[in-house]
This record gives structure tokens, C-alpha cells and sequence, in this order.
């Protein structure tokens, strides 16, 4: 793997964000998504922000990218957006004006390495079920390592994973356009198969083992 793809201080060549399956250029290349928000930060755990809306329904993304230093922030960051902790956005949109976004999110997405391999977190996040809030966790064997704390937040696992992967954004997107049309959380793990199976070459019944949907 090239360097810069591992650099997680280079957020325009990192495999999870500006390589070519990382989420700000794989949702930017998109048809279905438009970018309306960027914000660059040059100090602190965030390196970018993007905000992109769904052209079809509305819907917004809100898409952080962390230094690879700050993995463990942004785990907890992530634990605290599920547990519904985060205050609401307000961002200029390059043709409406000023456009307030719900930080509280009704879907709280992780993309990356599996940090709590490698740590644990010293804190709890406790939130309630209601307002309900439903998460996907992109990364390697995120149910085991992520199962416990997330319980803890309230929110419902949409998709999360069984085993090692390839945490990349064209899963993302399948997960995402299911969630928009309100399918199951079954209908949205075949979604995700599908389409890492196509991109890994892999077989559908290869790519279904390693996804799952609910507790």
C-alpha cells in the first residue's frame, strides 16, 4: 500500500477520505450526493469537514475527517453522536445561504480502522432510546469490539461487521441509499454486501458473512 494512503495526517490522500473509495471522493463523484458545506481545519483532531446532501430527499451528511493520532477522539466522538451528545450545525450552503443542519443524527456512521483493537475507552456513553438513533460501524469485526459501549448509547446497530474488511465508501453508499428508503435493516445488510462484493470480487454469499444488521 502506497504511504500516503496510510497518512493519517493527509486527509486528501488517505484511504478512508480522499483516496479514491475514501468517503469525501467517493460521495463528491457521486450522482445522487452534492457537496454544500467544506470546512479545512489546520490544528486539533479534525482535519476536513464535509457536508453533502442527497439530491432525491434532503437528506444531509455531515462527514468528519480525523487525524490518524486522534483515532481514539474519534471513536469517542463517534460514541457520543450515537448516544445523541452533539449540538446542532449550522453551515453557509453556496446557493441558500446559512442552512442548520441536526447534529443530533438520526444515523451515526464510523469509517475506519478498528481503534479498539488497539485501546479501550475509559468512559461510558449512556443515552437514551428515544429519540431513536441507529448506527453502522465500518470496520473490522465491529460488532465484537464495538458491541458493548455502543449498547450503551441508546442507538440501534443498523450494519456493522463480522470479521476483517475493507472499510470503504462504496459500502457506505449502498447502506445509506437503503437507509433513505426506509428498507429493513435486513434489506440494507444485503445492499452492502452486494456492493462490496462487486468492488472486493468476492462472492455474494462471502460478502453477506461478513455484515450484520440488529444486536
Amino acid at each position: 500500500m502506497p504511504a500516503a494512503l496510510g497518512n493519517g495526517d493527509d486527509a486528501n490522500r488517505n484511504l478512508y477520505w480522499g483516496a479514491a473509495f475514501g468517503v469525501r471522493t467517493f460521495l463528491n463523484k457521486s450522482a445522487d450526493w452534492e457537496q454544500v458545506g467544506v470546512t479545512t481545519y489546520h490544528g486539533g483532531p479534525v482535519i476536513d469537514t464535509r457536508i453533502f446532501r442527497h439530491k432525491a430527499s434532503g437528506t444531509y451528511v455531515v462527514a468528519d475527517a480525523y487525524r490518524g493520532s486522534e483515532i481514539k477522539q474519534a471513536i469517542a466522538d463517534f460514541f457520543s453522536a450515537a448516544a445523541g451528545l452533539e449540538a446542532p450545525l449550522k453551515f453557509d450552503g453556496p446557493k441558500e445561504g446559512p442552512i442548520h443542519v441536526n447534529k443530533k443524527a438520526d444515523l451515526v456512521v464510523y469509517v475506519g480502522h478498528d481503534g479498539l483493537m488497539d485501546f479501550s475507552l475509559q468512559k461510558a456513553f449512556s443515552g437514551e432510546r428515544e429519540p431513536k438513533r441507529q448506527a453502522i460501524v465500518l470496520a473490522c469485526a465491529s460488532k465484537q469490539y464495538f458491541g458493548a459501549t455502543l449498547k450503551s448509547t441508546g442507538a440501534e446497530p443498523l450494519l456493522w461487521t463480522t470479521n476483517l474488511m475493507a472499510p470503504e465508501a462504496y459500502t457506505l453508499k449502498a447502506a445509506l441509499d437503503g437507509w433513505i428508503a426506509n428498507e429493513s435493516g435486513e434489506q440494507i445488510r444485503q445492499r452492502a454486501a452486494s456492493a462490496y462484493a462487486q468492488y472486493q470480487k468476492i462472492s455474494q454469499k462471502a460478502a453477506l458473512q461478513l455484515f450484520a444488521t440488529g444486536w
